[in-house]
């Protein structure tokens, strides 16, 4: 594999991109999927949408490249930046985080003193960007503007740890895999969506336009590998890529699942079938869009999903790019 996971995780990590404000990660992607793409393109929506032309059906996957954030809704007095979110915050995982905004501004989040730390809310939160006042705070952020969470990416001895591999770890997959496929036998659109975390916008009007008789979203899920996990999961760090059944947008065609499974199998391609009871995926708007579209979900399992630091393993990642592949040549008889 000539795509360099790591290098390019790494990349993609450090470019700002929360949902609704994906202009600077689009732009890098575009540069990234170009050499391995017949047509590429920049829609309304701000998806990216790469093209390798096949003479078989219509395949669309789908990797959202945004982030979720914390949006500025108010600047009090003091200097302080009230926020609310975009996509899922976890309010007791971000407390001391460090945080940046699309100008560089960088700040810390706090919480007032008076908070009940064992029932922690968004609205108890600021972050604290170092301004003496109000005045101050508002010459360098708006309101409106967003940020995103300010932390490295490192390996881990085989593990990858880094803020945003939801969902730039499945960008990887997708470039990866389609520096492999030289001849493709279907028709394939790979879509970089846009804000996934805000309900799957950026995948509905993609798959309206591409009309895929086949769509898949390579997507993060959740494990059961860390002590107490609730809810319960099989799907666990090294245990290869995940086949996704169903998560809480869709439930997966029987026949997709099942060609994914016998590809696995016959190609020696780690993998494990994933039940995700939480959440939601592009699969859910490819699915439904125009006449409906055969749904499956290739997914990286991630530990940490949504803190300011998450972690995958590299050789899980891989086996996601050998099973993308694999898909890329599906074919069910009507």
């Amino acid at each position: 594999m000539s795509i360099d996971i790591f290098e390019t995780m790494e990349k993609l990590a450090s470019v700002y991109g929360p949902a609704g404000r994906e202009t600077t990660v689009a732009e890098k992607l575009l540069e990234m999927a170009k050499p391995y793409s017949d047509e590429i393109r920049l829609d309304v929506m701000g998806n990216v949408i790469a093209r390798k032309k096949g003479g078989g059906k219509k395949v669309m996957f789908s990797a959202h490249m945004d982030s979720i954030g914390l949006i500025v809704t108010h600047i009090d007095d003091c200097g302080y930046l009230r926020f609310s979110n975009l996509g899922g915050i976890p309010p007791a995982r971000i407390l001391g985080t460090l945080v940046t905004f699309g100008n560089g501004t960088r700040g810390i989040v706090g919480c007032d003193g008076k908070a009940d730390m064992k029932n922690l809310k968004l609205e108890s939160f600021f972050i604290d960007i170092g301004a003496r006042d109000g005045d101050e705070a508002r010459q360098k952020i708006r309101l409106g503007d967003a940020a995103v969470y300010d932390q490295p990416t490192l390996m881990l001895g085989t593990r990858i740890a880094s803020p945003y591999l939801d969902d730039r770890i499945a960008c990887v997959v997708q470039l990866a895999a389609m520096e492999r496929i030289k001849k493709p036998v279907n028709d394939l659109y790979f879509v970089f969506s846009v804000q996934e975390e805000l309900g799957c916008r950026g995948s509905k009007t993609a798959a309206f336009a591409i009309e895929p008789d086949y769509g898949f979203a390579v997507d993060v899920t959740g494990v059961g590998d860390v002590p107490e996990t609730k809810p319960k999961m099989d799907v666990r760090l090294g245990g290869g890529a995940a086949i996704k059944i169903m998560d809480m947008s869709v439930m997966c065609h029987p026949r997709v699942v099942e060609y994914l499974r016998k590809r696995a199998e016959e190609g020696n391609i780690p993998h494990q079938m994933e039940i995700l009871l939480y959440g939601g995926t592009d699969a859910s708007t490819m699915q439904v869009s125009r006449g409906g579209a055969y749904a499956g979900g290739i997914s990286i399992p991630t530990r940490y999903v949504h803190n300011p630091i998450e972690m995958c393993d590299l050789g899980d990642v891989e086996a996601c790019v050998d099973l993308l592949v694999a898909a890329s040549e599906i074919e069910l008889k009507y």
